[in-house]
């Protein structure tokens, strides 16, 4: 009866995720009603205590960007041409084909940057221009090809544009966003929550379908009296905060958080949603890595440690069981318990509870490789 039970689990959970890749996200069952626009204030001030008032924060969220291109499109004619630019960038950075990106990147040089060369109207630096000329010349395409661009772009957008900005009519609408982000509340009944995927020491991770969106999540639930038991009130509250700061959208390499709600027994994190397995689980089937491997699964690790250094988040468990696997074989950094937040004195983690063998001096570079190539050794 138990093995019927689970293949009709893993059955049901099959079917929510080809569902959710097939069907279109339903309209929101709960209508959304945005605050009155007084709430500018009160949210501006908000904004500023905690320094996310800076273009930077609001331009690289997804609702704030789409309100500043509005404000734009409308007010400021000649931001128009920059943020196409910088859209035909970023759909260039998701690419996953070096021949992809090399046919796109051609049409964006075309388009923006040759074009305006030669009608003497190119508006950003030479030395942005040199950067892709010599690259495409040795037909070199890395996603990161037109980043001078990207930063010449936001350099521009940053100063007078993002000021008036803030003074119009679609910063009051971010700001009402922002209120309705702050105060929305979620419940199990949000979710449609499917079998397991994983346990932990204080509870375990399902898979989950959003009711209104159809979108497939992983739902990590901490058992309540779990953690009073084992006294993980510290480890529970720090996941939750280091998860806050860290899932700002803009990183491929770390499993981030999209929602949070607790049950009277249960404190619920909705998290991105990995099907490959752990690093630990391959090297068990695989016995050891190649060295190409190891260095592709390096540089990724490499990449979500750096987006944590740049928010003052150090991860402190990094070892092959915490680093998962998605649908296309890329690597996330999962499990934010024992990490710190060192834009403070004082850390907010005990290194009591670090995986010994797994544990080294703090920020040696060669860790990664211990990891990567020993950690095979010693399954």
């Amino acid at each position: 009866m138990a093995d019927l039970e689970a293949v009709l689990a893993d059955v049901s959970y099959l079917m929510a995720m080809e569902k959710s890749k097939s069907t279109p996200a339903a309209r929101a069952s709960k209508k959304i009603i945005l605050p009155e626009p007084s709430i500018r204030s009160v949210m501006q001030k908000y904004l500023e205590e905690r320094d996310e008032l800076t273009f930077d924060k609001i331009f690289n969220q997804k609702i704030g960007f789409l309100l500043f291109k509005d404000f734009c499109m409308n007010e400021i004619d000649e931001a128009v041409p920059q943020l196409k630019f910088y859209e035909e960038i970023k759909d260039y950075e998701k690419m996953d084909s070096e021949e992809e990106r090399l046919s796109r990147s051609r049409q964006i040089y075309d388009v923006y940057i040759m074009k305006e060369l030669l009608s003497c109207s190119h508006p950003f630096s030479k030395k942005a221009v040199d950067h892709v000329q010599s690259h495409l010349a040795k037909k070199q395409v890395p996603p990161t090809l037109f980043q001078p661009y990207i930063v010449e772009i936001c350099d521009s957008l940053r100063g007078t544009i993002f000021q008036k900005f803030i003074e119009s009519d679609k910063f009051t609408r971010f700001c009402q966003w922002k209120n309705v982000e702050l105060n929305i509340h979620l419940t199990m009944n949000d979710f449609s929550v499917h079998r397991i995927i994983g346990r932990g020491g204080f509870g375990e991770v399902y898979g989950c379908r959003k009711a209104d969106t159809g979108k497939m999540y992983a739902m990590k639930c901490l058992d309540k009296k779990r953690i009073k038991m084992k006294q993980g009130e510290t480890l529970a509250l720090n996941e939750r905060i280091m998860l806050s700061l860290v899932s700002t959208g803009d990183c491929p390499f770390i499993v981030c958080m999209t929602y949070a709600f607790h049950t009277p027994d249960k404190l619920c994190f909705i998290l991105d949603l990995m099907n490959g397995g752990d690093l630990h689980y391959h090297l068990s089937q695989h016995g050891v890595f190649s060295e190409k491997e190891m260095r592709f699964y390096a540089a990724e690790i490499i990449l979500g440690l750096e987006h944590m250094h740049n928010r003052f988040v150090v991860y402190r468990d990094l070892k092959p069981a915490n680093i998962l696997l998605d649908e296309h074989g890329h690597v996330r950094i999962s499990d934010l318990g024992l990490a710190c937040d060192f834009s403070k004195k004082k850390p907010h983690a005990s290194v009591s509870r670090i995986t010994p063998r797994y544990s080294c001096p703090p920020g040696c570079l060669f860790f990664l490789t211990n990891v990567l190539l020993n950690a095979s050794l010693a399954i």
